[in-house]
């Protein structure tokens, strides 16, 4: 509507928008550019089961969802019958297709992003300390970490910012959440979720261009996190976003 209007506005335009919920859409797009991501597969219909093979263990997820919605303890799968379930699980529950992606054991980050085009820079990156979770739940970030387990009242000591990681890879995770935001063309800001496979190469999991922003610390939110780690305020973020769409302009 903003654009219809020709009103400005922050954040990513509608195309971008749209193409970072399809999370399959979102990783054909980085394959074509050679941006690591794990290996997936899309079902979209139910006689496609026995149609296809896929290295296990993996992890089922709706394809166009977010706030890990549809992401739980029993999305890992290690054997076909498993897999199988969680996908007819995702078309009957979500009433869409399942993204089948390939699970990485490794540590996981989020990659918060503020500015556009060279001056684009990176926050100080976040790991998520899967070690805090009950005992027994998978290292995911899965719809129980982030809305059960984790609350206002009890919250999860599950983040670590500035992650404690060596230069290097600190360069290569910001190297490649950058090209990611560019690729995609994300503008103002947004959020990468990263994590490390085998050979701790950095593959791109997903990218939000409207990253969650609760202004209270006690929630965990972790754009705010990662500002207030720079040194900035809740305030002083948000209008930090906002000069960044005002420079963009040209206003």
């Amino acid at each position: 509507m903003l654009e219809f209007l020709n009103i400005p506005y922050t954040g990513s335009d509608p195309v971008t928008l749209g193409i970072c919920l399809d999370k399959s859409r979102t990783k054909e797009i980085l394959s074509f550019y050679k941006i690591p991501t794990p290996k997936f597969l899309l079902i979209e219909k139910e006689e496609d089961f026995n149609s296809f093979d896929f290295p296990l263990p993996a992890i089922v997820k709706p394809v166009a969802e977010g706030s890990s919605k549809g992401i739980f303890n029993s999305s890992v799968v290690r054997t076909r019958e498993e897999l199988i379930k969680e996908i007819q699980r995702v078309h009957n529950v979500y009433n869409q297709s399942a993204l089948v992606e390939e699970f990485l054991e490794g540590r996981e980050f989020t990659v918060a992003i503020l500015g556009n085009g060279k001056d684009a820079r990176v926050l100080p990156i976040i790991e998520m300390k899967f070690e805090e979770l009950p005992e027994g739940v998978l290292p995911i970030y899965s719809y129980e970490a982030k809305w059960i387990f984790d609350t206002r009242e009890d919250p999860l000591d599950i983040y670590e910012c500035p992650a404690n990681i060596n230069e290097k890879l600190k360069s290569e995770i910001e190297k490649i959440a950058l090209l990611t935001y560019r690729v995609l063309r994300c503008r103002d800001w947004s959020r990468i979720d990263i994590r490390l496979d085998e050979n701790e190469v950095p593959n791109v999991l997903e990218i939000n261009p409207l990253p969650g922003i609760l202004p209270d610390p006690k929630d965990n939110s972790c754009y705010p996190k990662a500002a207030r780690a720079a040194g900035m305020t809740y305030v002083e973020m948000i209008n930090a976003v906002l000069n960044e769409a005002r420079k963009r302009y040209g206003l």
